[in-house]
């Protein structure tokens, strides 16, 4: 069916737009053909966004669990869990009459002033098994019960980091299918309301059997890139999958995603140099998840099947650790995701070795005073959007979803303003234009032939304060010509 979208707005010019069979067919004054015409009043017609880091399943499920990302202290952590038990009444139980898990998400123990402890925790619980996932997604806080029903029966404080804590995360987000589906479809909806078309979920699960599912029975509201994890790549390659290969109309295989470090809010990015307090301790800069030697046979084997990486990697060693297999195995096309701690001479490696910058702007904005206090002296070199970007780095910018919204206006304000919260820009020397904010957020633009994958939004992104962009009010959305979300 041919639709045309009357008083377009495009950059400075208001005009027509013609889509037919999917794609923009014609952009000129006065199109008469289009069985369906809708005006845009001159609204602004941009390409739809992406988000190019999203954890999906985390973000359907956090939108349901209590958030404790405002507590300035454990004590006040647990004191919201206990609050929000006490509001709940009797808890659902198992199969041997025991509560079921209470999941909180976001707490933030980096700038805290106490630790995150048992007895505050258990305190909360009365014998509910609790688990607090943090903001950063790389450190859980359990309680006695939990610990015990966990594997983790003795350990002193709760906290577990890393590995540990990937797996008890993937254990409470395991959820049937008939509940989880629905949360995941509601936030797609969502999704499509702020302007997004595609997402790359990078999930730590094995995700193509579930979004063909979940397709299937009505969800198609977004494009999804699925990245495949270590623990799944003979599983991958034994089915013959490859970067770029089309499943559906809307599914397509992603990358090969590999964690080479831990986070800088759970004190675990790898870095040069030691943390402040850690002197001495055995992981006093951070942590290296995947030694050389293993990195370079993932990349190798994963590679060679077609699978293209997507490397996790925070600190300024990790990068280069990463940058060096790069460079050693002669590949291209490589992408590092966060990039959030990089040394000048490595931001020119990363141009080199055409390696793209998937960066998350947000958790500039979410760790400042983290950074401040574990990286000092070095925050110049965090969050370098504008060095990338003036170095001929290719950026794509995202969320890390539930770290941060997944909504690309958020991601746009905090890429183009540095500030947030009315407080003073940080950093603001590493702030991206508008131009170029957009340009890292979107995979097509408004031009005939194009994919009709499009956002009607009320304020011109390009100019708009950020303060203004946080909060864009968008009119429509348009995936291959079809709505995905209309106010029109």
């Amino acid at each position: 069916m041919d639709l045309v979208l009357r008083d377009a707005r495009i950059g400075e010019r208001v005009t027509d737009v013609l889509i037919t069979d999917g794609r923009i067919a014609k952009i000129a004054d006065g199109i008469r053909s289009g069985v369906e015409k809708v005006s845009l009043d001159g609204r602004w017609l941009i390409p739809g966004l992406w988000d190019e880091h999203v954890h999906f399943t985390q973000w359907a499920l956090k939108t349901r669990r209590l958030d404790v990302s405002t507590a300035t202290s454990a004590r006040q952590a647990s004191t919201m869990v206990r609050d929000a038990l006490a509001a709940a009444g009797p808890l659902a139980v198992d199969d041997t009459g025991r509560p079921l898990t209470f999941v909180a998400n976001g707490f933030r123990d980096g700038i805290w002033p106490d630790a995150p402890n048992l007895a505050d925790l258990d305190a909360a619980g009365n014998g509910v098994p609790i688990v607090l996932i943090s903001f950063d997604l790389h450190s859980v806080w359990l309680n006695t019960v939990a610990l015990e029903l966990f594997g983790h029966a003795g350990h002193p404080t709760g906290l577990l980091r890393e590995t540990p804590a990937f797996a008890i995360e993937n254990l409470v987000n395991t959820v049937p299918d008939s509940v989880l589906d629905p949360m995941v479809n509601d936030a797609a909806t969502d999704a499509a309301a702020r302007g997004i078309v595609g997402i790359v979920d990078l999930e730590m699960a094995w995700n193509l059997e579930s979004w063909q599912r979940r397709m299937a029975s009505g969800t198609d509201t977004l494009r999804v890139e699925f990245g495949i994890y270590t623990e799944h790549i003979d599983r991958a390659i034994s089915e013959g999958l490859y970067t770029g290969q089309r499943v559906n109309e809307l599914l397509t295989v992603g990358r090969h995603k590999i964690i080479t470090d831990g986070s800088l809010g759970t004190r675990t990015a790898f870095c040069f140099d030691e943390y402040p307090g850690m002197a001495g301790q055995p992981d006093a800069r951070g942590i290296l998840v995947v030694p050389p030697e293993q990195l370079a046979a993932l990349l190798t084997r994963s590679t060679e099947a077609g699978l293209r990486a997507a490397v996790h990697a925070i600190g300024d060693r990790a990068n280069a650790h990463v940058l060096d297999a790069f460079e050693a195995l002669g590949l291209r096309h490589g992408r590092i995701e966060h990039a959030q701690l990089v040394t000048d001479a490595d931001v020119a490696r990363f141009a080199a070795l055409g390696v793209d910058a998937s960066v998350q702007p947000e958790h500039a904005m979410d760790d400042r005073d983290i950074a401040d206090r574990f990286w000092p002296g070095r925050t110049a070199n965090a969050f370098m959007l504008r060095s990338f970007a003036d170095a001929g780095v290719r950026l794509v910018l995202g969320s890390d979803a539930p770290v941060a919204p997944l909504d690309p206006w958020v991601t746009l304000a905090a890429a183009v303003g540095r500030t947030r919260d009315g407080r003073d820009p940080w950093h603001v020397e590493q702030a991206l234009t508008a131009q170029q904010a957009l340009a890292a957020s979107t995979r097509t633009d408004v031009t005939v032939g194009e994919i009709a994958d499009l956002a009607i939004v009320e304020s011109d992104p390009l100019a708009s304060p950020p303060e203004v962009l946080r909060t864009q009010t968008v009119a429509g959305t348009l995936l291959g010509g079809r709505w995905t979300h209309r106010e029109l």
